[in-house]
């Protein structure tokens, strides 16, 4: 249960979400062998840092990995991980149950985090689930509709005046102090949650690349531990290339990775449609880049342009995904992989909540009695 930095190295006994040097502690590395078990939770009891509250699960986790003949344009196997099927649409749920498992077992009585979109009502809807109050902070800039879609689990939902990339840092200050938890982006149980992305997809195949696309890192953090920690324990026989990525319009870690820098700076004015990875500082950031350059990994950029043409492509083949979803097939195209590499890139959000970027398919109007000839 100790936890260290992966930057510094300073461990810790105690629960904290951040080191003393300012960067996102994680839990030590975990060994162990897989169960026969129904759910992931099971099957992989010994790589948790807590004992998942079954009982109050949603049915997060164990998502569809899905053959796509996207990938016969660039001549691979590609694979899609199909996170929207999770109970509130993303991958989000499977770092909230288990850092809710968390909560309740040590006696919080009210978790919170800081988000307008999928974290946002995924901790609204397990706190609900887990009998805790919860306390969702929003910016002024979000919206109506978004708000009504994270309030309607019952959370309390505060809009916050101010300096919304302050918020983060405030929110984990006061929550100390007021007791309540918060479960942002890079929560150390959450970054523990989503290694299950990674041993599911381990079970399914031996994937040559994983393609993830990255905002604050907390994703991009957890796939890589879940996959080195079952090559340490010796489950599976090589690591396959990471590869994360971002939007062109807010690129802060690809930026950094490009121009060789040991930290990511602010990205000034970003602006896309994949909002739900523009996140101009990443609090993982630094730890991403790490990992990038320990493991010769990748970093890539996609235009809004190329993620609404991926998005499109995806639909056609019956996934409906938010923007971000669709960078890791868009990025595809920038990367000339061999021939015959198994690809899996994750589709991390549905695009019922971008209905108004989504894009629109033709529209047929016709009269009753000359329905056989529009059939026609």
């Amino acid at each position: 249960m100790r936890l260290r930095c992966p930057i510094c190295g300073r461990t810790y006994d105690e629960p904290v979400q951040r080191c003393e040097c300012g960067e996102p502690v994680e839990f030590e590395p975990f060994k162990g062998e897989p169960y026969i078990g129904k759910t992931v939770w099971e099957r992989f009891w010994d790589f948790w840092p807590v004992k998942p509250a079954l009982e109050l699960s949603l049915g997060e986790g164990d998502t569809p990995l899905v053959k796509s003949k996207l990938g016969d344009e660039f001549g691979v196997k590609l694979y899609l991980k199909n996170e929207t099927v999770n109970p509130t649409w993303s991958f989000k749920d499977r770092g909230t149950f288990l850092a809710m498992s968390h909560a309740l077992k040590v006696g919080y009585r009210a978790v919170g985090t800081v988000s307008t979109g999928n974290m946002a009502a995924s901790v609204s809807a397990y706190a609900s689930r887990f009998g805790l109050e919860a306390k969702i902070l929003v910016s002024e800039s979000a919206s109506d509709e978004k708000l009504r879609a994270v309030s309607v689990y019952g959370g309390e939902v505060i809009r916050v005046y101010g300096d919304y990339g302050r918020l983060y840092f405030e929110s984990l200050k006061l929550g100390e102090r007021l007791g309540v938890y918060f479960i942002n982006s890079d929560n150390p149980f959450r970054i523990e949650g989503y290694k299950g992305i990674a041993f599911e997809i381990a079970e399914d195949l031996t994937s040559d690349y994983v393609l993830v696309p990255t905002s604050s890192g907390g994703l991009f953090r957890g796939v890589a531990k879940g996959f080195i920690e079952l090559y340490e324990s010796g489950l599976i026989e090589s690591l396959p290339k990471l590869v994360a990525v971002q939007a062109e319009g807010c690129s802060p870690i690809c930026g950094a990775f490009k121009e060789k820098k040991t930290k990511v700076e602010r990205f000034e004015n970003p602006e896309t449609i994949a909002k739900a990875i523009a996140n101009p500082y990443p609090p993982s950031g630094n730890a991403v880049l790490k990992l990038l350059r320990e493991f010769d990994w990748k970093c890539v950029t996609v235009s809004d342009e190329e993620i609404r043409k991926a998005q499109g492509e995806l639909a056609r083949e019956g996934l409906f995904v938010q923007p971000a979803s669709a960078t890791g097939v868009a990025a595809l195209r920038k990367l000339n992989l061999p021939e015959g590499a198994r690809v899996v890139s994750i589709l991390t959000g549905s695009g019922l909540r971008t209905l108004k970027t989504a894009p629109a398919g033709k529209i047929r109007e016709c009269r009753l009695e000359e329905l056989e000839n529009c059939l026609g």
